[in-house]
């Protein structure tokens, strides 16, 4: 049993509370009966990890956050799921060389349970302590909803102790039934799956000293779901190299690949890039959905006066849009579906991309191909002699291209392009930097767009709070000038958590934007070389939302929290 007044020392040690406090909290926890523990979440004086944490340190055991921590499928199957649930306990971590095994348990000091699973297993077992609710709620995940089971089922069948790099060369020489058959690609089948079935963006195989280990970027988070046997690393990525029509034997270089894969009806695209590294090949895979449409402006996030605006500004017959901001952010998403608005017969839609993500029929795509001399610059260029309405740039990245854009928009074309900034308003100095005259980006630039993409709260659970006063100021701040009257009455948003989301409390995506529209006044600075800032200001003077209050806006709505607002949009302030 640990002492509450050790309990306590280690969290004053770390910093969390006072001795004051730590007083108020023992004599409460000795009138209510509570735990220490849950006292202090309940006044969040402490995040959940720290007091995780502390306890194991009063302990002087291992602690685990099982949430965040993916679980090897080579553990999970030396222990049944009837044991686990029985004694809520999850393996999360094993050394077949070193004969070791880690499992999270509430009670890590519990030594008979030690010797039962080392019996069992025929493994030296760790106990690590982990949260109680978080060992109960990952059980049913890992044995049923998990990658874990499947892959643990292909590892379990490479019979005959054949390696995994001697089942995929016997593979390759045997017909297209037995390779589909094959340990290694049932796993990489699985990899694919369950990226489909969770939504994710982007896979990373990433090979390291003793594993490899599997993340994916889900809603724009990358999560590790899935650590394997470093043994089969070679067969993996050979496999992929297979699929995506690369070379087998150049492990020196990076290389570029694609695939297609079908799952659950969905038809995928797979962008594949290699990358060498210590311990081997990295390999990272950009999944393209070719199945259901792209989404619609409302769809994406663009609400209210930021739609409007945006509407009114790709009617105009030439001149130049701008979408902004970091890799990631959906700039591609947000042009195509511009395009897929503009799209009618008597357009003539061209557009030169790097690479063309998504396929649109009635619209004439060019992927750029820089080994034959097909460029931005050069493509644009040729372009202008192709008689088009309307063109899309993939990226505005050098001078020429610059200059060729802007000579395009000037001869009645509307073009549309992206560029790397923290905001709306930087753009313009940045088209000065790659060498456009002032005066002609007062000509042409018809409006700057900047946008980030923020976690969706899951609807399954979400639920409502009233947030505190600090938050509230900082509301009453962004939004209403530091009017405190006006939020009084407002409520926010998170989610609770469940399996729809995968215990996140998010699901999907929407955009937070800020649309800046080229005004009199706003021409006048371009051409006086004002700052990004004194531009900014102007447009905020003229009624542009920023795309922090946007994302408050949308937070307040029950969009999406208050806190991955923030995480998005400070860097752009």
């Amino acid at each position: 049993m640990l002492s509450p007044k050790v309990y306590l020392a280690s969290l004053i040690e770390a910093g969390y509370i006072d001795q004051a406090a730590a007083d108020k909290l023992e004599l409460e926890s000795l009138q209510t009966g509570k735990e220490i523990e849950t006292l202090v979440l309940s006044y969040n004086l402490a995040p959940k990890g720290a007091l995780l944490e502390a306890k194991a340190k009063c302990l002087n055991v291992p602690s685990i956050n099982i949430e965040s921590t993916a679980i090897n499928p080579s553990a999970l199957s030396l222990i049944s799921r009837n044991l686990a649930t029985h004694y809520k306990i999850i393996p999360f971590q094993v050394d077949t060389v070193n004969k070791s095994l880690q499992i999270a348990t509430a009670d890590p000091l519990n030594l008979n349970l030690q010797n039962f699973l080392e019996q069992k297993t025929g493994y030296h077992v760790q106990l690590c302590l982990g949260y109680p609710q978080d060992i109960e709620k990952a059980i049913p995940i890992a044995y049923t909803q998990n990658i874990a089971p499947d892959v643990t089922k292909a590892l379990a069948d490479n019979q005959d102790g054949q390696t995994f790099a001697q089942s995929q060369e016997q593979s390759t020489k045997q017909s297209a039934q037995n390779i589909s058959e094959s340990p290694i690609t049932k796993i990489v089948d699985t990899i694919l799956n369950f990226a489909s079935q969770s939504r994710a963006s982007d896979i990373h195989i990433e090979p390291q000293s003793t594993q490899t280990r599997v993340r994916y970027r889900i809603d724009g988070i990358l999560q590790e779901k899935l650590v394997l046997p470093n043994a089969i690393h070679e067969s993996l990525v050979s496999r992929l190299k297979i699929m995506s029509d690369l070379k087998l034997d150049e492990r020196r270089v990076p290389q570029d690949g694609r695939f297609s894969f079908k799952s659950n009806d969905n038809e995928i695209d797979v962008r594949v890039s290699t990358l060498p590294l210590v311990f081997g090949e990295k390999i990272v895979m950009r999944l393209l959905r070719k199945s259901g449409g792209l989404p619609t402006l409302l769809e994406l996030g663009l609400q209210n006066m930021n739609l409007k605006l945006l509407q009114t500004a790709i009617e105009h017959p030439y001149g130049i849009i701008l979408v902004t901001g970091p890799t990631g952010s959906g700039k591609t998403t947000t042009l195509y579906s511009v395009l897929t608005i503009l799209n009618k017969p008597t357009r003539n839609i061209v557009t030169l991309e790097d690479p063309v993500e998504y396929q649109i029929n009635g619209i004439n795509q060019v992927q750029i191909n820089a080994q034959a001399g097909l460029t931005f610059a050069t493509g644009l260029r040729s372009f202008l002699r192709q008689d088009p309405n309307v063109i899309l740039v993939g990226e505005i990245r050098d001078g020429e291209t610059t200059q060729l854009a802007v000579q395009a928009a000037l001869t009645g074309h509307l073009v549309f392009s992206t560029l790397h900034t923290n905001n709306a308003a930087t753009a313009i100095p940045r088209l000065t930097d790659l060498g456009a005259e002032p005066f002609l980006i007062s000509s042409v630039l018809v409006a700057s767009i900047a946008q980030r993409i923020a976690r969706r709260i899951c609807e399954r659970c979400k639920i409502q709070y009233k947030p505190p006063p600090e938050v509230l100021e900082q509301i009453a701040s962004t939004l209403f000038a530091g009017n405190l009257e006006k939020v009084q009455s407002a409520v926010l948003y998170k989610g609770s958590g469940c399996d729809a989301c995968d215990h996140t409390g998010y699901h999907g995506r929407i955009g937070v934007f800020e649309v800046l529209t080229i005004t009199p006044a706003i021409n006048k600075l371009i051409l006086q070389h004002a700052s990004a800032e004194e531009i900014e200001a102007q447009a905020v003077s003229e009624g542009m939302l920023t795309m922090r209050q946007d994302g408050f806006f949308k937070a307040t709505a029950g969009y999406t929290t208050l806190e991955e607002v923030m995480r998005l949009t400070d860097v752009a302030k």
